[in-house]
């Protein structure tokens, strides 16, 4: 983790709600199968440096099956059968882009050209969505939110789904760009996700700012 990540997380380290957080999530490591592994629960801060991000997509908490987390929202390890909403991000992307339907469904790349993936929950138990769904978790999403909302470079935010959508009342839309549209889920993509067109109107963005566009592919 890169040294601004690590201010950040210093800082909230002193607070309380944070240790109460970590109690929580030690507890449910020791007592049962929980996701990602633990090594793995920061991984979207370490792959993308905060000055470094171009775009952040918000995901809700990490995939429940064996084998799936790996601490970057939406993504899966190579070799992992693709679930239902990656798939569908993966047809937008086709149709937004004009790239081949991917074969792996880890993002690692993106999170490495500075998307910040980003889950508001990071750690799940076994088969039980939303089993983690505490308090804390929900303050420190909101400071991270309002950490990123602080750099003066803009971003895009890319908000799928009412869940995610919660933070943009903590992001200055005069200076970064808020991209919202229903969650790619089978149940909701076809009301509004199909055609949004994020990843060529985030690199429009981008470029109307002067940064460089984000090499989306995979």
């Amino acid at each position: 983790m890169t040294k601004t990540w690590r201010d950040f997380f210093i800082k909230e380290l002193k607070k309380d709600y944070i240790k109460s957080l970590i109690k929580k999530v030690s507890r449910d490591y020791q007592e049962h199968q929980v996701y990602p592994r633990h090594s793995d629960i920061l991984n979207a801060f370490k792959y993308t440096e905060y000055n470094s991000i171009k775009a952040v997509i918000v995901g809700q908490d990490p995939y429940h099956n064996p084998g799936q987390a790996m601490g970057l929202s939406f993504s899966v390890p190579n070799g992992v059968n693709l679930p239902p909403s990656l798939k569908n991000i993966f047809k937008e992307y086709q149709s937004d882009l004009g790239y081949s339907f991917p074969s792996s469904g880890d993002l690692t790349k993106w999170a490495k050209n500075g998307v910040l993936l980003l889950n508001s929950i990071l750690t799940v138990k076994d088969e039980r969505a939303f089993s983690c769904n505490y308090p804390e978790y929900n303050i420190l999403f909101e400071n991270i939110i309002k950490f990123l909302n602080e750099r003066e470079q803009p971003m895009v935010f890319i908000l799928w789904g009412k869940s995610a959508q919660t933070c943009k009342k903590h992001i200055d839309e005069k200076k970064h760009l808020v991209l919202q549209s229903p969650h790619p889920s089978p149940l909701s993509s076809y009301r509004g996700f199909f055609g949004s067109r994020p990843m060529s109107k985030t690199n429009a963005f981008l470029e109307s700012k002067g940064q460089k566009p984000i090499d989306w592919e995979l």
